[in-house]
């Protein structure tokens, strides 16, 4: 756990401003809704922006990312999760607790409404506290895909890929199709860091850490069935302190073009110098 106390002051120390690439090594499937099917098209599609090419909601990349990470810290416990959705068949649960060396509820915030929680009774959220991260919507690098991939694509920028249920005492297939945004795309992504008190120095060595698990995992939907595997690099770490914003003092660049592995190694060097500048 952190050093955070009830008693810690929040003042803008200033902001890391992560930038890279996301290149999926597998085919990526991050789901639309039923919302947006259309006549002759694949049954789960992607989600798409004005323009009709493929992005990564900054929501789905940070919710991995959380979930992850409540994983890997022995967080996901009973006692500590909350109702964000009941419906039926779509239950959702997340971490959330009062404590205020909770890592990621200061990485990712706390909501100030009542929740229920999965063990039964209310969680008041009496300790909301503002989210560290922000994470943005990750588009499209569209010349990764390739002359060479459009010739063996479905659509312009996507491919479907069959699958087959199969009734197991009758072996009847139940076809069903899922347009993936093919191995080899790139997305570019952007993520910004909020250190507000010295406290937070731990919160960047967080982050790495929830890259590097999901490098290791999968992102979107399908991932045990061989989708949504991605890696992270092109990677630049830049320091906005406070008087970037107050004065127009230069920024900091900390690392350039590095794979995570260095990005890890990095962050770990600086933080605590950061927050103490």
């Amino acid at each position: 756990m952190s050093a955070h106390t009830a008693q810690t002051e929040l003042k803008l120390i200033g902001k890391l401003i992560l930038e890279g690439e996301m290149l999926c090594e597998s085919g990526l499937h991050v789901g639309a809704g039923k919302g947006s099917l259309e006549i002759g098209g694949a049954d789960n599609p992607v989600v798409k922006d004005a323009q009709g090419r493929p992005y990564v909601p900054g929501s789905s990349l940070r919710g991995r990312i959380r979930s992850l990470l409540e994983q890997a810290t022995g967080m996901a416990v009973p006692s500590e999760l909350v109702y964000i959705s009941k419906r039926k068949g779509q239950e959702v649960r997340i971490h959330q607790s009062d404590r205020p060396d909770d890592e990621i509820c200061i990485l990712f915030g706390r909501s100030p409404g009542r929740m229920e929680k999965a063990s039964g009774g209310d969680e008041g959220g009496a300790q909301a506290t503002p989210a560290r991260l922000s994470v943005f919507d990750a588009p499209l690098i569209p010349g990764s895909i390739t002359p060479q991939m459009r010739e063996n694509l479905d659509d312009e920028l996507t491919e479907v890929k069959s699958e087959n249920a199969i009734d197991r005492i009758t072996s009847q297939a139940n076809p069903r199709t899922l347009e993936r945004v093919p191995a080899g795309a790139r997305f570019r992504i952007r993520m910004v860091l909020d250190l507000l008190c010295a406290e937070d120095a731990v919160l960047p060595a967080l982050l790495v850490q929830g890259l590097r698990l999901l490098e290791d995992d999968a992102l979107g939907g399908g991932g045990s069935r061989g989708n949504g595997r991605v890696t992270f690099d092109n990677l630049k770490l830049t320091w906005r302190g406070r008087d970037y914003y107050a004065t127009g003092a230069d920024e900091r660049e900390v690392v350039s073009g590095a794979a995570l592995a260095a990005l890890q190694s990095k962050v770990a060097e600086v933080s605590g110098e950061l927050v103490a500048a």
